[in-house]
């Protein structure tokens, strides 16, 4: 298995790109800054500079990959076009270039709530609103798919057992990056994780158990 990366240097892409990496899976990063990425990702990686809006050179970027994550996402700006840029129009050339290559499993980082359009977050943009779009996208692809929709993304370690739940069940809970970066690592070997869509969170009330567990759980 080798997997590509979009959105390696982000908060979340960089763990992701980690975890892989522990795992002993050969990875290639899509990273639009060679040296920031050279800073902050671990040697073992091969790195490819692009972006997910440069349709045309995803296809050579994806090479002969087997497994795509993406992990991109709009940062805050005053362009209104941001969301739609990033979080649609980006991961459906991410999706078409998965298609012509033959990826063999497409994993996507979405987010909690992307159902509810009246949720505060589309303000910004209407960011979830994109999200979903790409998700139905996805999901209408064709290729085998897994989406991940994590709730607060946090930057430090929480105690508790992670939590899956099927689509539009989760509203409101919080999650280490770091855990993101398993699960999502994690539907990449999982058959019960194929053309499955996961909300995530973590509980302090809830003991540890096996992600191939929880993912057999989620209908």
């Amino acid at each position: 298995m080798k997997a590509f990366v979009a959105g390696a240097t982000g908060q979340t892409g960089r763990h992701i790109v980690t975890e892989l990496v522990k795992r002993h899976i050969p990875v290639r990063a899509l990273v639009r800054n060679l040296e920031l990425a050279k800073q902050i990702l671990p040697p073992e990686v091969e790195m490819v500079v692009g972006n997910v809006l440069n349709a045309s050179a995803l296809d050579q970027a994806i090479a002969d990959c087997d497994v795509l994550i993406c992990a991109t996402g709009a940062k805050p700006s005053l362009n209104a076009f941001e969301p739609y840029l990033v979080d649609y129009i980006g991961t459906k050339n991410l999706v078409k270039a998965a298609k012509s290559k033959n990826i063999q499993h497409f994993a996507i980082v979405s987010s909690l709530c992307v159902s509810k359009f009246l949720h505060p977050l589309n303000l910004f943009w209407l960011v979830l609103f994109w999200k979903k779009q790409a998700e139905r996208y996805l999901q209408d692809s064709g290729l085998t798919y897994t989406i991940i929709r994590p709730g607060g993304l946090l930057n430090r370690e929480k105690e508790g057992g992670l939590v899956l739940s099927s689509a539009d069940t989760l509203f409101e809970g919080s999650i280490p990056r770091t855990k993101v970066a398993q699960v999502i690592v994690d539907a990449l070997f999982e058959e019960s994780a194929k053309n499955k869509l996961v909300e995530i969170v973590v509980q302090s009330d809830r003991a540890e158990r096996p992600i191939s567990e929880l993912f057999q759980q989620v209908a």
